[in-house]
Order: C-alpha cells, then sequence, then structure tokens
C-alpha cells in the first residue's frame, strides 16, 4: 500500500516474519499505509518528483530480480552442488513456492499481523523496535552485500587478487560428523560484506531515508530474485489470496495502521515530498511497502522463466505484466489522491499483473500452455518419486 505522510527521518516502519515470510508476512500487503499525523501540503513539483521516483525505484527489482531468477533457475537445474553455477551455498538457492505454501500464506501473514499488534499492546514499543533494528541491520548488510556481488565482480580487475574462503562449523566427529555451517565465499565478498556493513551502521545510528532505501532495493531484488513460483496457479492464488488480505486489513481495521506506525525497519521505500524545500534532510515522505513489489514481482519473474522456456526470443508476457504494474501502480496513486485515503495498492496491483497477460495467452491461443508451466520443486520431486513407487 501507498501513502504519503510525515513522518520523523528516525522512523522507518517495519514488519518481520520466518524464513519465507520474511519479506512477506506483513509488509507485503502493504503494512506502510499510514494515516497522516500532521497537515502537509506538498507542492506539485515535490509530489510528482516523489511519486515518480517511487514508481521508478519499485520497477528496478522487478526488473532486474526478474532477469536474476533466470539465471537463478538455469543455475539450478544444473544441479544443485554445482559450484560453477554460482550457487556455493544454501542461502542463494531458490526458494520454491508451491500451491500449499500459496494457500497458507494469507493466513499465516494475518496471524503474524494480529499477533505483532497483541505485540505491541502488551511490551514496550521501544525494546521490540531495538530487537528489530540489529535485526533487520544483520539481514539488509547481508542482502545488499549478496545483492552488490554481481556488480562488483565485473567491476574488479582480472588482476584483482581474489582468494577463497570457506567458514565451516560441524557437530560431532567421525561417520556421525554433521555439517551446521558451510558457507564459501571469496574477496570480492568480503569487499561487498564491508560495504554493505557501512551502510548498515549509517542506517542503524541516522535512520536515513538513503540506507532506508538501500536496504530496502536490496530486500526487493532477492526477494524477486530467489523466490520462486512453480506454477501460474500457484501465483493466481498466492496473489488472489493477499488481495483479500490486503483489502481486509486496510479497510476493515485498524490493525496494519497501528503495527505499521509502531514498526523501525527498512521494509519500504520512502522518498520526500519537501526534497526540493529542505534538500536531504527532508522529512516529509511518500512511502510504498516492499510487498507491494515483491508480491507482484515474482508474479512477472514467473512469466519471464514461461517466456523464456517457450524458445521463441520474445517476452511479451514478461513486458504485458511489467507494463500491466506501472500502470496498476498509477492508478493505486490516482485513488489514493483523488480520494484522499489510503489505498491496499494490491486492490488495483493483483488486477492488472494477473489479468493483462492471461488476456494475452487467451488472444495468442497459449493460455493451456501459460497454465501448464510447471517448475520443478522438493515438494514435486517427492510426489513424483512416490508416484513411480505405486505405479511399480
Amino acid at each position: 500500500m501507498s501513502e504519503a505522510e510525515q513522518v520523523p527521518a528516525s522512523a522507518p516502519e517495519a514488519a518481520a516474519s520466518a524464513v519465507l515470510d520474511a519479506l512477506n508476512a506483513t509488509d507485503s500487503n502493504g503494512t506502510e499505509a499510514l494515516n497522516a499525523t500532521a497537515k502537509f501540503v506538498a507542492t506539485p513539483e515535490g509530489t510528482a518528483l516523489a511519486y515518480g521516483s517511487l514508481v521508478f525505484m519499485a520497477l528496478l527489482p522487478i526488473f532486474f530480480g526478474a532477469l536474476r531468477s533466470v539465471t537463478c533457475s538455469k543455475s539450478k537445474e544444473l544441479g544443485e552442488n554445482d559450484y560453477d553455477s554460482g550457487f556455493r551455498n544454501a542461502a542463494d538457492m531458490p526458494e520454491t513456492i508451491t500451491s500449499r505454501d500459496a494457500a497458507r500464506f494469507p493466513i499465516i501473514a494475518s496471524c503474524t499481523l494480529f499477533g505483532l499488534y497483541l505485540f505491541f499492546k502488551v511490551f514496550s514499543q521501544e525494546y521490540i523496535n531495538l530487537l528489530l533494528s540489529v535485526y533487520f541491520f544483520v539481514l539488509g548488510v547481508l542482502a545488499l552485500s549478496h545483492t552488490m556481488s554481481p556488480l562488483m565482480s565485473r567491476i574488479f580487475p582480472a588482476s584483482f587478487p581474489n582468494k577463497q574462503y570457506q567458514l565451516l562449523f560441524t557437530q560431532g566427529s567421525g561417520e556421525s560428523k554433521e555439517e551446521i555451517v558451510n558457507y564459501e565465499f571469496d574477496t570480492k565478498n568480503l569487499v561487498c560484506l564491508l560495504i554493505s556493513s557501512v551502510v548498515g551502521v549509517w542506517y542503524l545510528l541516522k535512520k536515513h531515508w538513503i540506507a532506508n532505501n538501500l536496504f530496502g532495493l536490496a530486500f526487493a531484488l532477492n526477494g524477486v530474485e530467489l523466490l520462486h513460483l512453480n506454477n501460474v496457479s500457484t501465483g493466481c492464488i498466492l496473489l488472489g489470496g493477499l488481495f483479500i488480505y490486503d483489502v481486509f486489513w486496510v479497510f476493515g481495521t485498524n490493525v496494519m495502521v497501528t503495527v505499521a506506525k509502531s514498526f523501525e525497519a527498512p521494509i519500504k521505500l520512502v522518498f520526500p515530498q519537501d526534497l526540493l524545500e529542505k534538500g536531504l534532510e527532508a522529512s516529509n515522505f511518500a512511502m510504498l511497502g516492499l510487498g507491494d513489489i515483491v508480491i507482484p514481482g515474482i508474479f512477472i519473474a514467473l512469466l519471464l522463466r514461461f517466456d523464456v522456456s517457450l524458445n521463441k526470443n520474445s517476452r511479451t508476457y514478461f513486458y504485458s505484466s511489467f507494463l500491466a504494474y506501472i500502470f496498476g501502480l498509477g492508478l493505486t496513486i490516482f485513488v489514493m489522491h483523488t480520494f484522499k485515503h489510503a489505498q491496499p495498492a494490491l486492490l488495483y496491483l493483483v488486477p492488472a499483473c494477473v489479468g493483462f497477460p492471461v488476456i494475452i495467452a487467451l488472444f495468442k491461443g497459449e493460455l493451456t500452455e501459460m497454465f501448464r508451466y510447471e517448475e520443478s520443486s522438493e515438494e514435486t520431486k517427492e510426489e513424483a518419486t512416490e508416484s513411480e513407487k505405486k505405479d511399480q
């Protein structure tokens, strides 16, 4: 969800959940929508600059994350243990979302959101946000480092002394020895980690909106790159469920707004509407939740991989869904300013991102092929193995 409001530069909002939900549980559905805490009349130029910048920033992780998801998918097909594929660590492997995961997700997200609401009612907001700041500092440094790594590989000259390292923790000895942590990295990764740590300290100390956006973009890009829907039907289930979730928690209760106001973490993109007047110290932000980027983004990335699977040297479905996202986001901003009320962005993004490609597939006669497209996952592999055993 998107909204314009006045907030202190030191108070980015947040939400958190475990593993798969880390990017999507509370933020994916627009927890960033807040009501204005003070009246601020932005100039037309300031408003246009702020929302234009938000739209541009939202498109970056979707476009580049989708491209990187194709590389992820191809590398995964080469083999999870193929170090030449670029997946030297389990953290770099894409996480496949199945239809079962998609159906559960809105329920889990709702429970998480309401649990956080109760948590803030009972415990001190100051201590909770202190823990969140440290938690997102670690996540942000790792996410930004992973995002920068391919770029740094191109920047560094071939003569750069790039040494290989391995961090290995094991439990037990002999035949019972078990790996707890096995992480491989090189000198270039250490440089990325150092730069990311500087940004992390800047965010931790100042909560500056630029540092917030750097972490936010890294989270969004990693989400689009590494969260893979296994088929279009799963994408429709996930987007449909979160469509209902978003509308209910934004229009039906004050839970989402209360939680959003209580959090401090970089799970939104912000841009000041008073930048032209106050410069980098501006504090009246327009904002967009990362979930409004990541959730449609993983569906758009799936359509790009479907385009690639057709082997037609065409990216019809990717570009149509990408343009649909721009249309949906623009419509969200238009409605918000027309009615002067916070809007759940997925209310407009989901129909656009799903509807446009489906209509095109219908006209091209590829609708059946689109819905038959399947990406393998551990769950589907297990089901296939069980099916083979039964047949035997």
